[in-house]
């Protein structure tokens, strides 16, 4: 079904950030979703942005998203700023999640600033399975912090800070070895919270890490086995480069590793992994990849485009 996607609702959530409801012209059923998930929203003209959904999962006809202006970012945030209106159509990809809440007795939640939107419905669903749960939620201030009046209602389960460092070795050093730590927000709390984590850690970005050096900086056979097509990607290039260079479409967005898009399965050889997606056990499985920044370990890869 082909979805009329349009903006309902635009709404001020904190200084620099708005909340966008969408629903489609005819009311119908949205894609069912699971906290943690993101959707590509497709701007006039193209564009094409991931957002993490925020709102009710169990409301059927909306989605909600938070979306901080990026003064140095692609263009995205401040198209939906300035210029995307209510009425206005957006196109949807997905939804998809990369970030699921799994089962654990207890949870530790840990975001900053605009991290705090993935995170949001995680705490509904960890209420409703009873487990037992903190946030720490971290900012610059309250005016630039969204969503504090919903959070309001967890009562003392929720420490906000909104000054200073997050006193993240306190915090960790006391979750415990049956608390599952889920992390969201800029690039250098992840790295802190990374290297002070000791148990079960799920992190999302949104922006990406400098890549790690390609494994192999080799050409390499590249088969297409749906299009009966082989091509040879050349040093510094990624399979996406190759791929939509030689006129085949390819389903892609954030470019980064990132978002989950361009996931490939892959069919015969052994993939570089370089996204900030896969685990150690998905990476050491080998059979997809995100072709976005990925490249091969092996001479040929074979993939299902």
């Amino acid at each position: 079904m082909d979805l009329d996607l349009r903006v309902t609702a635009k709404e001020p959530a904190a200084d620099g950030i708005v909340t966008l409801t969408l629903q489609d012209r005819h009311r119908r059923r949205l894609p069912d979703w699971e906290s943690g998930a993101h959707i590509d929203v497709v701007l006039p003209g193209g564009l094409t942005r991931q957002y993490s959904l925020c709102g009710d999962r169990w409301d059927a006809h909306s989605y909600r998203i938070g979306v901080l202006r990026e003064p140095d970012g692609r263009g995205g945030s401040a198209h939906i700023h300035d210029r995307l209106a209510v009425g206005d159509p957006v196109g949807l990809g997905g939804p998809r999640n990369n970030f699921r809440l799994t089962p654990s007795p207890r949870y530790l939640f840990i975001a900053g600033g605009i991290g705090i939107t993935p995170i949001l419905p995680m705490l509904r669903d960890a209420e409703i399975l009873g487990a037992d749960w903190e946030l720490l939620y971290g900012g610059r201030g309250p005016s630039s912090m969204a969503f504090l009046d919903e959070l309001g209602r967890y009562g003392d389960r929720v420490t906000v800070q909104t000054s200073g460092l997050l006193d993240l070795q306190a915090w960790l050093g006391r979750a415990g070895a049956a608390t599952t730590v889920y992390c969201c927000g800029p690039a250098p709390l992840l790295r802190a919270v990374q290297e002070l984590c000791t148990g079960r850690l799920r992190t999302e970005r949104f922006t990406a890490e400098p890549l790690p050096g390609a494994a192999r900086d080799l050409p390499f056979d590249l088969e297409l086995r749906r299009s009966k097509t082989t091509l040879t990607v050349r040093p510094g290039q990624s399979i996406l480069q190759a791929v939509t260079g030689a006129g085949i479409g390819v389903l892609s967005s954030c470019a980064q590793g990132l978002c989950g898009t361009c996931e490939t399965t892959v069919l015969d050889g052994v993939p570089d992994h370089r996204d900030a997606l896969l685990d150690d056990d998905e990476r050491a499985t080998g059979d997809r990849m995100f072709i976005c920044v990925s490249r091969s370990r092996s001479p040929r890869l074979v993939v299902d485009l």
